[in-house]
């Protein structure tokens, strides 16, 4: 495996737990319900938020449309780990499944 796709990987991995510690961290005692009350509190948590959605949004078209012209369709589990973890953690995914030797 190249340095380049273990570099994808670990990030995967780093973005799937960084953000999964302070969300978690943030439920004790809250429900998620409120998550996105809490998102949208201020003006700063609501740019970010539609910052992320429209990357996501952004993600998701490009991936998709890569995989059809590549005819390979694995990749696109990246796209649950972005819809249930994050970008941060489906982005690089999707790098790293790309960038894998085909037979």
């Amino acid at each position: 495996m190249s340095k380049l796709r273990m570099f994808y990987l670990a990030m995967s991995i780093i973005g799937a737990l960084v953000p999964m510690f302070f969300v978690l961290g943030w439920t004790q005692g809250n429900s998620l319900t409120g998550l996105l009350s809490a998102w949208a509190a201020n003006g700063t948590g609501t740019g970010l938020m539609w910052g992320l959605i429209i990357s996501a949004s952004v993600f998701a078209v490009f991936a998709i449309s890569e995989c059809i012209a590549r005819r390979d369709y694995f990749p696109l589990v990246a796209l649950l780990a972005t819809v249930m973890i994050g970008l941060s953690c489906g982005l690089p995914l999707y790098l790293f499944l790309r960038t894998r030797a085909r037979a």
